[in-house]
């Protein structure tokens, strides 16, 4: 069988080559903050040029450096129109002579501008008092919609009464008030806050509040699209839930409003779960989204699904496609959707027509940010584990694939960035499992090395062959570095990933043991030095390990659950737990049986543990009560606790830690290279990068 000519291109420009052109040096956690990420892909109307962001973080003055670019649509004379710390989220206007950006105003709230791009000179286009998010201008070019927190009861105080709940005089009460749920999510109490969308007639800067009264725009940490423009810029389409109590609902629904104002029209109410991240056809007649089928699951399968404006039918298309739709855009002529897709470790490109036949178009990449002209050519950002993200083009009828950004060509001629290698086990149920490998830098086959495994959170994602700074950091210290997809995982089909609601601790635990099995043959694995890793549900894993298991020498848990029971008490979003084990703890057994503190008198495995103290997802009391048992027992453990940050540190002060953190911790248990610096007097900030 013949390999076809995109996977070698493909394989080539991502960095899966192995050949070195010469020595190159271990990745140490500077290394990291020296990458320049791209992100935020647009293409003008005419096709002719393309825009993104690219930046990178200052580990020295933990500060970003951001710039808005142009450039040709084949990536040359490429020109930064806008630098600055807080820049991002560029679009082209409809004439294309615009781009329009996010950024700090003086008054330092995010706020909406414009850039001519010929000429480079810059315009703020909002000053709304509390600042602008998810900023887009109407097609016609008139109007900006954004979103905003309000006090819907304040009406014209919201901005005086804002300042003085905010007011940090110690003189001041200082509290936090509620009468429902969800009166805190991820990092924040709302304190009658809500989130609206907004629409601001840029000749007048009048601002008028499409959504009033206590209902919100629908909550997302990752970005989704919470609301699109109509081509004719009449009409608007936003995401909100409206259920009584949203803290144990995902019935988000698709709501339309006139660029007026008026009442909003749902137009998915008859579907109880989630429908969400709207996109109007160029032409006008659709709304393509995304919808999920089953009430209360936040992690069933993302079906791609049409709106008809004129007949008001709504249907699935594909609906056979049995992994995530992620993201997707319209062709130009509207006749087909382009979406990208969890699929077995990335995540390629696909095609639909509007009868649901889907084809793959780029394979075996992990394709985000993308876009497509009417020629066929899409562009989209993409890394893979031993390659920073760049921009790519990928011409269909060529069948070729071309890299446009190089912002990090020097530094990956001076650094081993890592690749990956995939192996496949036979798991519970005989269901195989994915596994990616990195081998450490210097890897030599005739020694043996100490192996970190690497448990996902989610828990129903998976790992991609993409860019990680854990997987660059530990290999260029010495050590193996393995990471799995286990049950519970998107990419293998619904049904691999359904399987481990209500079986926390059964196949998931079964699956990590086969493949720790597994790793410990391989002949250039120490199997007497080996450690585990995880996140949020992986550090759940690592809490459950703890207990079953004497396999490794030290554990490191993040951000996990310890406690079930007392989890449900403090965490917002309570249709996970109730999902996940099938109610609440007072009418479900299945708390206690997943319980890992059930399991305290077998613990014996030195552990790391970090927690955030503004996790409201996961309470950081989890690791308190956590590292008070293992201290209690006499087993050695470090607990650190991030006072300012939620389920996912602050990337520019507090990952260096994160990572310095592991280093010391295998290193004292498994002998790696040690950490390039002391981690307490990286929080008594005594460390000069």
């Amino acid at each position: 069988m013949k390999t076809k000519p995109i996977y070698i291109a493909l394989a080539a420009l991502l960095g899966l080559s192995a050949a070195a052109q010469q020595p190159k040096r271990a990745v140490t956690i500077s290394d990291v903050y020296r990458i320049t990420s791209v992100s935020g892909v647009g293409l003008s109307p005419d096709g002719k040029r393309i825009t993104y962001s690219a930046g990178n973080t200052s580990l020295r003055t933990l500060k970003a450096d951001r710039r808005i670019v142009v450039a040709d649509a084949d990536g040359s004379h490429a020109t930064d129109i806008v630098t600055g710390e807080h820049c991002g989220s560029p679009a082209w206007s409809a004439d294309g002579r615009t781009i329009y950006y996010t950024d700090q105003a003086p008054d330092t709230t995010m706020q909406l501008f414009a850039c001519d791009v010929a000429s480079k000179q810059t315009r703020q286009l909002t000053s709304y008092r509390l600042g602008v998010a998810d900023g887009a201008v109407s097609p016609d070019g008139r109007f900006v919609a954004f979103s905003a927190e309000v006090y819907p009861e304040f009406g014209a105080d919201a901005q005086r009464t804002l300042a003085r709940r905010n007011s940090k005089d110690t003189g001041r009460v200082q509290a936090h008030l509620a009468d429902s749920l969800l009166y805190r999510h991820w990092t924040d109490y709302s304190d009658g806050r809500v989130t609206h969308l907004m629409v601001c007639d840029l000749s007048s800067g009048r601002v008028t509040d499409l959504t009033p009264g206590s209902h919100s725009l629908l909550f997302t940490p990752s970005g989704d699209r919470l609301f699109a423009w109509s081509p004719d810029s009449r009409e608007l389409c936003y995401v909100s839930n409206h259920d009584s109590h949203p803290e144990a609902s995902t019935n988000a629904d698709l709501w339309l409003v006139n660029v007026g104002g008026g009442p909003s029209r749902n137009i998915t109410s008859a579907n109880p779960a989630w429908d969400g991240t709207p996109l109007y056809s160029p032409d006008g007649r659709y709304i393509a989204y995304r919808r999920q089928s089953v009430p209360g699951y936040e992690s069933d399968c993302f079906k791609l699904s049409l709106y008809d404006r004129q007949s008001g039918e709504h249907r699935v298309l594909g609906n056979d496609f049995d992994d995530w739709v992620e993201d997707f855009a319209w062709s130009t002529d509207s006749r087909t959707i382009y979406f990208n897709a969890d699929v077995r470790g990335y995540m390629p490109i696909y095609q639909t027509t509007l009868d649901g036949r889907i084809t793959r178009l780029v394979p075996d990449v992990v394709a985000a940010s993308v876009v497509t002209d009417s020629r066929g050519t899409f562009y989209f950002t993409s890394s893979s584990t031993g390659k920073p993200v760049a921009l790519y083009r990928h011409e269909l009828k060529k069948r070729s694939t071309s890299q446009l950004t190089h912002y990090n060509d020097a530094l990956e001629a001076e650094v081993d960035f890592r690749p990956s290698e995939e192996m496949w086990v036979m798991g519970a149920g005989g269901d195989s499992v994915q596994v990616f490998v990195v081998k450490p830098h210097g890897f030599d086959p005739n020694k043996r090395y100490p192996l970190v495994l690497n448990v996902h959170g989610g828990p129903q994602m998976q790992w991609m062959n993409s860019f990680r700074a854990d997987w660059q950091v530990y290999p260029g210290a010495g050590y193996v570095v393995a990471y799995p997809n286990p049950h519970g995982s998107t990419g293998r089909g619904q049904a691999f990933c359904a399987a481990i609601s209500r079986d926390w601790g059964g196949k998931v635990y079964e699956d990590v043991m086969l493949v720790t099995d597994a790793l410990a043959r391989l002949p250039y694995v120490d199997a007497d030095r080996m450690a585990a890793m995880g996140w949020s549900y992986g550090g759940y894993m690592m809490n459950w390990l703890q207990g079953h298991t004497k396999r490794f020498k030290c554990l490191a848990s993040m951000m996990g659950l310890y406690d079930t029971p007392s989890m449900w008490g403090t965490t917002e979003e309570l249709w996970f737990p109730n999902h996940e084990f099938g109610g609440q703890p007072w009418n479900s057994t299945l708390y206690q049986q997943w319980n890992p503190a059930a399991f305290s008198k077998e613990f014996a495995t030195p552990t790391l543990i970090l927690t955030g103290e503004r996790d409201y997802r996961v309470s950081y009391t989890q690791s308190l009560h956590y590292f008070n048992t293992l201290q209690t027992m006499g087993i050695p453990s470090r607990l650190i606790v991030f006072s300012n940050d939620g389920h996912w540190p602050s990337t520019m002060r507090s990952m260096p830690v994160y990572y310095n953190a592991h280093l010391e911790w295998f290193h004292r248990w498994l002998g790696g290279d040690p950490a390039p610096w002391d981690t307490r007097k990286m929080i008594d900030n005594e460390v000069d990068y």
